[in-house]
C-alpha cells in the first residue's frame, strides 16, 4: 500500500475530521486517536488546529447573568434597542475576541429572515473578523450595501472593507462603494457622489433595515491614521478640534457632534442610516474607545451595541 503523504491539505482534512468528532460527535480525544490511528497527543493537536484554523467555530449559547445585567442597564440608560455584552477575557486585550462571534450570530439572525432585508455594513477589524465567522448561507433575496469607500489611498482595495468577503460567505446581492474612503477634496467628493451608480448606492444605504458599524478612536493609533487614510498632521488637527471617535470615517467630539470641516469635508462614506426606522449596531470594546463609544450612545448615533463586560462597566460609570 502506498504511504499517505502528509501534505498541508491532508493535515487540515485530518484536523477537520478530528474537530468534528470532538465538538459535534462528542468523542473523547482518546476515542479520536483510536479512530484515526494516531496518538492521543496527535489527536489533541489536530483538535486544537481545527479551532485555530477556523475549521470549527465555537460559540457560547448560554446567557451569563453578569453580562445580561450589564446589557439591561446599558439598554435602559442609553435607550438602546439592542445590547449584547460578551464576557471579557482577563488575559487578552484583543479587540475582536468574543465580539466577532456575537456579531456574526446577530448578522446571521437577520440573514435567516424570509422577507428581503437591506443590510448596511461599515468597516474595521472587528467586522472583518465577524464576517470570517459567518456560516455559509444562500441569501439571494437580501441586499448588503457598503457604507464606506472600498479604495485605499494607494489605489488598492481597502483591507478592512468587508463587503466582498461577506458576499462570498452568504451569497447575498452586494453593493460596494467604489470610492476612496476619504476624497482628496470636498469638490472631488461632490463630483463622485453625483455619479448615477454612486447615487443609487447611497440611496440604498439610506434604506438599510439594519446596519453594523465599528467605532474607531482618534488616539495615536487611530485606525484612520494607522491604515493611511489621514496624515499625522490631519490626526493632530482632529485631536485639537476635540474629536474622540469616528464611524465610517465621520469624526465626532465628546458630545457626539460631527467635527466641522477638516477631514469630514472629504469623507466619501454614506451618512449613518436613520435610527428612527432602522437598527444601527455599533461593535466596539476597549478602554481607548470608551470616550468614542460613550459619545456615540449619548448622541444616539446608533441604537444598538455589541461590547464586552469591561467596556460595559466603563460606560456605566461617569466619564
Amino acid at each position: 500500500m502506498a504511504q499517505r503523504v502528509d501534505t498541508s491539505s491532508n493535515r487540515l482534512d485530518d484536523a477537520a475530521r478530528a474537530g468534528w468528532l470532538y465538538y459535534v460527535a462528542g468523542n473523547t480525544q482518546e476515542e479520536i486517536a483510536t479512530q484515526l490511528g494516531i496518538s492521543r497527543q496527535a489527536a489533541q493537536r489536530l483538535v486544537s488546529l481545527s479551532v485555530s484554523e477556523g475549521l470549527i467555530k465555537v460559540r457560547l449559547d448560554h446567557p451569563i447573568g453578569r453580562c445580561m445585567d450589564l446589557a439591561s442597564r446599558l439598554k435602559s440608560r442609553f435607550a438602546l434597542d439592542l445590547v449584547e455584552v460578551v464576557p471579557s477575557d482577563p488575559n487578552s486585550d484583543s479587540s475582536t475576541i468574543g465580539l466577532a462571534e456575537a456579531t456574526a450570530a446577530e448578522i446571521e439572525r437577520w440573514l435567516k429572515r424570509a422577507d428581503p432585508v437591506v443590510m448596511g455594513i461599515g468597516t474595521g477589524r472587528t467586522l472583518k473578523a465577524a464576517v470570517e465567522q459567518l456560516m455559509p448561507m444562500d441569501c439571494p433575496h437580501h441586499k448588503v450595501v457598503s457604507l464606506t469607500g472600498n479604495i485605499a489611498p494607494d489605489g488598492s482595495a481597502a483591507y478592512y472593507n468587508v463587503i466582498f468577503n461577506m458576499a462570498d460567505a452568504v451569497k447575498a446581492r452586494s453593493f460596494p462603494m467604489p470610492l476612496p474612503v476619504i476624497a482628496s477634496s470636498a469638490r472631488e467628493r461632490e463630483l463622485l457622489h453625483q455619479q448615477p451608480m454612486i447615487r443609487e448606492t447611497l440611496s440604498l444605504a439610506a434604506q438599510a433595515d439594519v446596519t453594523f458599524v465599528g467605532i474607531g478612536d482618534i488616539g495615536p493609533d487611530a485606525p484612520l491614521y494607522v491604515d493611511g487614510f489621514i496624515t499625522d498632521a490631519e490626526l493632530r488637527e482632529l485631536q485639537k478640534a476635540g474629536a474622540v471617535g469616528e464611524i465610517c470615517g465621520w469624526c465626532f467630539d465628546a458630545q457626539g457632534k460631527l467635527i466641522e470641516g477638516l477631514t469630514n469635508e472629504r469623507v466619501a462614506s454614506a451618512p449613518i442610516p436613520s435610527r428612527e426606522g432602522s437598527l444601527v449596531v455599533a461593535i466596539a470594546m476597549g478602554a481607548r474607545k470608551l470616550p468614542g463609544i460613550h459619545a456615540t450612545l449619548n448622541r444616539r448615533l446608533v441604537n444598538g451595541l455589541i461590547t464586552d463586560e469591561r467596556t460595559a462597566e466603563g460606560l456605566l460609570k461617569h466619564l
